[in-house]
């Protein structure tokens, strides 16, 4: 039999189950390009496609919906139900058939629609007569942009093969609408990111401030203009040379000597290992076999990943999820023949850098004086990307629902990140209101970094400890300029999530040694690994935990590997080489914990007399205060601790059963509440008479309001970011505790909410220096 339309005729073992129906449907798809090259108007090009859908596949009914802002559905075309009820009927996603494909993203084929529990009817579409209906959703950066369907009146279930050739033409006109070859952009301002207007997106904040400046997509769309394969053994041929090419080009920017051997190059070797993987570029090869182009292959392949992935709440499998967008838009730019690396040298001046998702790693990539904010589609409070940037003073907002289709590169942007407002393509006004409150901060900013070598002492004198939270190496690049009094913690866990394989001991103590080298004679506070959670290691597969905050995490965890433990402790003895050396055991929820993690700090000294080498000229233990369950053991752990530090932020969901990751409790409960700062209170003070050091290095002590009522309960140790140090040093200059301390005791019995506002109330009246307007719950 000779080939079909021009197709290679594929071997007898790797012949497609349908070969005919398949090469029915490239013809369909050539003759839909054929019809977008014509010039139409784009009403009547979409009018030309339904019918030729409706041709093609034998259907009495095809029609497509778009989606419109406020999550609507509108009926843009229809061949077969009532003409007058185009641009008519509307419905929201979730309701009817298909509002339930758009909300799902899942297929519905049913030979009897009117009996389908999610059916709803609409008389203006006269659409009672059809009983069979097909559904499939139209997929573009991973959400829902749109619903095709078609319909008969003779009940029946449409075939595997008429369903997969529905799904790939959907594949096309998803392209097809994002190019604006369907809609007008002009009368339809919301149709798969075509809409120009200003407006303003909600999203979560992460990081405090404002930022005006021009959009940067870490990963850029890319536009597919070859969607259909004219030669299915060609465009094999096409992704097989392309698949070459780009793992050949993995292993050389893995090799590039510039990487060095630090996080960057782990980063990129996890990256090359799921290049090679086998059956990634099969699925892709069969979808090719199906009648698309190579890049809309690999495009189809990617949407159908991120629609399965993207909502799935383990953080191990989210994170494989932004490594295999990444591998797709790598292989993407090799078949469309663009560069395909991303060069963050390219990044201009006064960037608003925009993403799905990104690692530290991606940051630190960039010429973070070029980046002025950052706005995530996923992101969290806790994630490291954010602790980072905070340190960075980069104000970033996450949870933006569809910021990547919305802007395109060169877009105007403000962020609010005080409030979460994301203003795409801002008015005149708005831009103005944003640049006066920059300069506005600037000015601030600048005072403030006056202050940085004065000593921290309050107006009556009392002296107040400030050190700085790290987790890499460049957090420490300008610590003896910051006036910080040391590190108050070092979060270890962020260099071995950054890793595609576990540091053995000579890599931890290297590293270790060069943190203890750049701070110098200044003291530093290491956390053991505190993993678990939403902090995955890529190399280790933890179990599905149904709440992995409470789970099997932390110290939890590190006691049942103590071959872990030990050699991280091995690591630090080994790294202080004398020195002074603290160490702090996170998520201790009972004195036994602490009692099995000091027996292995024992046996490490042991060891290292053994070996001949020096013991820290003063070895110092501590434990982190975040699980509430260890405060009723307090005189028990005192007598056996050198130190607590008490951990917000996990202390807070735990006391408050509130997941912190959780954006719709974001703002339920207030760190400022008299229950928690009567906590605080009680702990300050049985740690005061047991005569052990106690230190804030959560979140709470970075802010310079809670900060303020930290002092005024007793706290005279305090662990925040760089970015944060200058602020809370002003506050704490300007304020008398005496007076202070005295109107928090008349508080704490308040049944108030929050205390919040008599706190800000307070300050205000006796002239404390906070930052106006950006630190709220």
């Amino acid at each position: 039999m000779a080939p079909r339309h021009g197709a290679v005729e594929p071997p007898v073992g790797d012949k497609p189950r349908n070969y005919d129906q398949m090469a029915g449907s490239r013809r369909l798809l050539r003759r839909l390009i054929e019809v977008a090259a014509i010039p139409l108007e784009p009403q009547e090009r979409l009018d030309r496609v339904v019918r030729m859908i409706a041709t093609d596949m034998v259907a009495e009914v095809c029609s497509v919906y778009a989606q419109r802002a406020g999550d609507l559905l509108e009926l843009f075309a229809t061949e077969g139900l009532a003409p007058g009820a185009v641009h008519r009927v509307r419905m929201r996603v979730g309701e009817g058939l298909v509002g339930s494909i758009a909300a799902t993203g899942q297929v519905v084929n049913t030979a009897d629609a009117q009996s389908h529990p999610n059916f709803r009817y609409f008389p203006e579409t006269g659409e009672e007569i059809y009983h069979s209906f097909l559904g499939v959703p139209l997929l573009r950066s991973g959400r829902v942009t749109g619903v095709l369907t078609v319909q008969n009146r003779a009940p029946r279930h449409y075939s595997d093969d008429e369903v997969e050739a529905l799904e790939v033409i959907g594949t096309v006109l998803a392209e097809m609408f994002a190019s604006g070859g369907l809609v007008d952009p002009k009368v339809y301002g919301y149709i798969a990111g075509l809409r120009r207007e200003s407006y303003r997106l909600e999203g979560t904040r992460l990081v405090e401030g404002v930022a005006i400046g021009r959009a940067w997509l870490h990963e850029p769309q890319i536009v597919i203009n070859r969607l259909i394969a004219e030669n299915v053994g060609t465009e094999l041929n096409r992704l097989d040379l392309a698949v070459t090419r780009f793992r050949a080009s993995m292993d050389e920017l893995v090799e590039r000597p510039d990487l060095g051997s630090g996080e960057h190059r782990d980063v990129f070797e996890a990256l090359r290992m799921f290049a090679h993987d086998p059956g990634w570029v099969r699925r892709i090869r069969e979808t090719v076999e199906t009648g698309l182009s190579a890049e809309a292959a690999v495009r189809r392949v990617q949407e159908e990943t991120r629609l399965k992935l993207g909502h799935v709440a383990d953080p191990y499998i989210r994170e494989r999820l932004q490594d295999l967008d990444d591998l797709a838009n790598r292989l993407l730019r090799q078949l469309t023949g663009q560069a395909l690396h991303h060069d963050p040298s390219d990044l201009p001046a006064e960037t608003i850098l925009i993403a799905r998702n990104l690692s530290a790693a991606d940051l630190i990539e960039y010429d973070r004086s070029r980046i002025k904010g950052i706005v995530l589609e996923e992101g969290s409070r806790t994630a490291h990307v954010t602790i980072v940037a905070r340190a960075l003073d980069i104000p970033m907002l996450g949870r933006v629902d569809g910021a990547m289709a919305a802007a395109d590169p060169g877009d105007l942007l403000a962020i609010d990140g005080d409030h979460g407002h994301l203003f795409l393509r801002p008015t005149e006004d708005v831009e103005q209101a944003f640049l006066s409150s920059i300069m506005i901060r600037q000015e601030r900013r600048r005072i403030l970094e006056t202050q940085r070598s004065l000593p921290s002492v309050t107006l009556d004198r009392v002296s107040i400890s400030l050190s700085l939270n790290a987790a890499f190496l460049i957090d420490l690049a300008h610590l003896d300029e910051s006036g910080a009094d040391g590190i108050g913690l070092f979060r270890t866990e962020l260099t071995f999530m950054n890793r595609s394989r576990y540091p053995d001991l000579p890599a931890q103590t290297d590293y270790y040694r060069s943190i203890m080298e750049k701070a110098g004679d200044l003291p530093i506070l290491f956390r053991t690994l505190d993993v678990g959670s939403d902090k995955q290691l890529p190399y280790w597969r933890t179990p599905t935990e149904e709440n992995p905050a409470m789970g099997w995490r932390a110290i939890r965890m590190m006691l049942d590997r103590p071959i872990v433990l030990r050699e991280q402790l091995r690591a630090l003895l080994r790294a202080a080489n004398g020195r002074p050396l603290c160490v702090m055991f996170p998520m201790v929820t009972e004195v036994a914990e602490f009692e099995a993690a000091r027996a292995l700090v024992d046996r490490e000294l042991d060891r290292l007399d053994r070996d001949g080498l020096p013991r820290p000229e003063r070895l110092q233990v501590g434990v982190m205060m975040e699980v509430p369950a260890l405060f009723w053991q307090l005189p028990a752990i005192l007598r056996r601790v050198d130190f607590v530090s008490l951990g917000s932020n996990d202390l807070f969901q735990f006391l408050y059963a509130s997941d912190r990751g959780n954006p719709q409790l974001t703002d339920r409960y207030d760190v400022l509440s008299p229950s928690l700062l009567s906590f605080i209170r009680d702990l300050v003070e049985r740690c005061r008479a047991a005569g052990v050091r106690l230190s804030v290095c959560g979140e709470m002590a970075s802010r310079p309001l809670e900060a303020m009522a930290l002092i005024g309960l007793g706290v005279r140790h305090l662990s925040v970011t760089a970015a944060d140090l200058a602020p809370v040093k002003a506050m704490l200059r300007s304020v008398e505790i005496g007076p202070l301390h005295d109107y928090l005791t008349t508080l704490l019995e308040l049944s108030d909410h929050s205390l919040r506002g008599r706190l800000q109330a307070y300050a205000l009246d006796h002239g404390i220096v906070l930052p106006p307007g950006v630190y709220r719950p």
